[in-house]
């Protein structure tokens, strides 16, 4: 064979290797990634693998306001972790929480996005000022859920939470009857709502009011209570109780549980027998529930956490992929101001001594280990709560 034809022929057949491996490479695989959470910290690198709902791997940003209420790190953050990871396993989960700073989860939303998230699910410490976090974000085209707290006057994507007028109108109607039990129909009581930031703490209290003043209950003295702390509300309950005396109320609603245990506080510390005096709460807090158990709290509300995570992350995840929000859930428009926001309203369950069994320890919301130990051992048998 000429010495010409032999190169020809070899240069071709490298040149089809080449060609080949290209094409081979093309088509072939790359690596995968399992979902993972990463703090504020570390929140860096992205899922690769598809998601089982045939999409690429969405990096979500979960932005929660504060950890004064324990269903935030005990229930909220895990349960839509674990949401995610069973819908999209090659998603990935940053987290921040503002500790009740709303410049810090402004700052943290701006992180976020920085660090490349393509869908932020973002609980406001003030629905007002979040608009804010979420118009930046609308801006980059990262599209927001708001959780729990319905953000106002901006472009949000979609909103999960619960009826929490119902809510209101619940704790109230559980605390009439109970008034008229112990035969005083028209209180009066003391009213401590929650955070005038929070949109959730005016539907409590519109919910509420709307009841008391259906049964005639007198309300004696009300607050707002800033953060939501059981230190603010312990002061409002001391104020009250200073101005209208020990025996000038028959009850006390308190807008979650926090507040309630602030309340009975300021009953016991100036020697009033909380077990007397009936109060309301919300969110089902292990030390809510061992209050219940006890008799110092007459009841709370139980708002079902998983659900609430599990629809939060649908949404994510659907509006990561394909732009649109997609639930199992029917969802309904709510107009936050600026926008007709596609939500999904939950239900929620009064609870007091009778019923724990068959709500918060049936959904394995708690567990009977975390409610009974120590003194409330007792409680928990008189209850009859075991396992």
């Amino acid at each position: 064979m000429p010495q010409a034809t032999w190169m020809k022929r070899t240069l071709f057949a490298a040149f089809a290797l080449v060609v080949i491996a290209a094409v081979v490479a093309g088509c072939g695989g790359g690596g995968s990634s399992s979902s993972s959470s990463t703090s504020e910290e570390s929140s860096e690198g992205g899922g690769g693998e598809e998601s089982s709902g045939g999409g690429e791997g969405v990096k979500i940003a979960l932005l929660l306001p504060e950890n004064e209420t324990p269903r935030y790190e005990t229930n909220d953050k895990p349960s839509f972790e674990k949401a995610v990871e069973e819908q999209c396993s090659g998603c990935e989960v940053s987290y921040f929480n503002a500790g009740g700073d709303v410049e810090k989860q402004a700052s943290q939303g701006e992180a976020a996005l920085t660090q490349g998230a393509e869908v932020m699910v973002v609980d406001p410490m003030d629905s007002k000022a979040a608009a804010a976090i979420v118009e930046k974000a609308h801006a980059q085209e990262v599209p927001v859920v708001s959780y729990d707290r319905l953000i106002e006057a901006s472009e949000v994507g979609g909103y999960v939470s619960f009826d929490n007028e119902r809510v209101g109108e619940q704790q109230a109607e559980t605390l009439a009857k109970k008034l008229k039990e112990i035969g005083k129909p028209k209180g009066p009581i003391i009213k401590i709502n929650g955070d005038p930031a929070d949109p959730n703490a005016k539907l409590f209290k519109e919910g509420s009011n709307k009841v008391f003043e259906k049964e005639g209950v007198a309300i004696a003295k009300e607050y707002d209570t800033p953060g939501w702390t059981a230190e603010n509300a312990q002061r409002e309950a001391q104020q009250a109780i200073t101005a209208i005396g020990k025996t000038g109320f028959a009850g006390i609603y308190a807008a979650n549980d926090d507040t309630a245990g602030g309340a009975i506080a300021a009953m016991k510390g100036v020697g009033i027998n909380p077990e007397d005096v009936p109060v309301t709460g919300q969110d089902s807090t292990v030390a809510g529930l061992q209050r219940i158990l006890t008799g110092e709290q007459f009841m709370t509300i139980f708002k079902p956490i998983v659900p609430e995570a599990e629809i939060a992350a649908e949404m994510a995840i659907s509006l990561g992929e394909t732009g649109e929000v997609e639930t199992k859930e029917k969802t309904e428009d709510i107009n936050n101001g600026k926008a007709e926001v596609p939500s999904v309203l939950l239900t929620s369950t009064p609870v007091i001594k009778e019923n724990i069994n068959e709500t918060v320890i049936a959904e394995k919301f708690v567990t009977p280990a975390e409610l009974c130990e120590g003194a409330f051992a007792a409680a928990c048998k008189e209850a009859g709560i075991s396992g």
